[in-house]
């Protein structure tokens, strides 16, 4: 079922209407952040962990914070929005942030607008894929290295362009490098290899964003003291691992069979997804 409605600014509108000014600083500049969220049976799934980086990237975009502008005020209309489109039993949330209308230099205030979208999800989104992703390399961009690029901003012409580049060469997914010519992240998931025994996944001043289920995972693996590390992720690194794996909100986890002329096998994955993710589900 099709979304219907959305919320933009606490009202509810029809989904097709048309809100955003031509003088917008999101749509003129990708000046905003989102979040993406996973509903399941009425409840938002980490829901501290979204909410946490909602307020930390408001912070560092140096919005101003309105008094109202909560957690419970966000999760109280994005059920609403999800109740009203039926989207409450499994269901896909999207959160944008966005400053108002204004010039590069002349925004009118920095007071937080928000959208929220809600879409119904396959059940098969809480499964682990029985069919391992395949993926390469985008070669054509190059992901900075910054206070900002760990915050899931609203300008995504890199992803956009390696999402496409993916497409058009039949291929399931991208990594995309980072300044240095190492593993930055997905174009949508962060990236986690297992080598020599050793869970691996790019560290945040490598140019990924800060993805909600990256972080859920890192203190599942710490909490059972198994060996993980955020670290720099190179070409060979990849070409070397024994498995690869993606994460995010959406799937959860989802196993890579195969980067470029390089396979994997799905051993490992199989089992953190079963003691990690299964449970975040179940108990919901």
């Amino acid at each position: 079922m099709s979304s219907s409605f959305l919320n933009y600014n606490g009202k509810l509108y029809p989904a097709d209407k048309l809100l955003i000014s031509p003088n917008n600083r999101s749509f003129r500049y990708g000046d905003g952040f989102f979040e993406t969220i996973k509903m399941m049976n009425g409840k938002i799934l980490l829901r501290s962990l979204h909410f946490e980086r909602l307020f930390s990237s408001l912070e560092t975009l140096q919005f101003d914070k309105p008094k109202l502008f909560t957690a419970d005020m966000l999760e109280q209309q994005i059920t609403e929005l999800a109740v009203k489109n039926k989207h409450t039993l499994l269901g896909r949330v999207r959160l944008m942030v966005f400053r108002g209308d204004g010039g590069l230099y002349d925004t009118e205030d920095n007071h937080p607008n928000y959208l929220i979208q809600t879409w119904e999800m396959s059940a098969a989104n809480n499964k682990l894929n029985e069919n391992g992703l395949m993926v390469d390399i985008f070669p054509d961009a190059r992901k900075a290295c910054d206070k900002y690029s760990a915050v899931k901003n609203n300008n995504y012409l890199g992803y956009v362009m390696a999402a496409l580049w993916a497409k058009k060469y039949k291929l399931n997914d991208a990594l995309v490098l980072n300044s240095n010519d190492r593993i930055a992240d997905a174009t949508i998931a962060n990236v986690f290899i297992i080598k020599d025994g050793i869970i691996k996944t790019p560290a945040l001043t490598e140019g990924c964003v800060a993805g909600v289920t990256r972080r859920y995972i890192l203190q599942c693996l710490r909490k059972e003291s198994i060996p993980v590390e955020e670290a720099a992720i190179t070409l060979e690194d990849i070409a070397d691992a024994s498995e690869i794996f993606l994460t995010n909100a959406a799937y959860g986890m989802r196993w890579v069979a195969s980067c470029g002329k390089n396979n994997y096998i799905q051993k490992a994955t199989s089992l953190l997804y079963q003691k990690f993710i299964e449970p975040l589900y179940k108990g919901h």
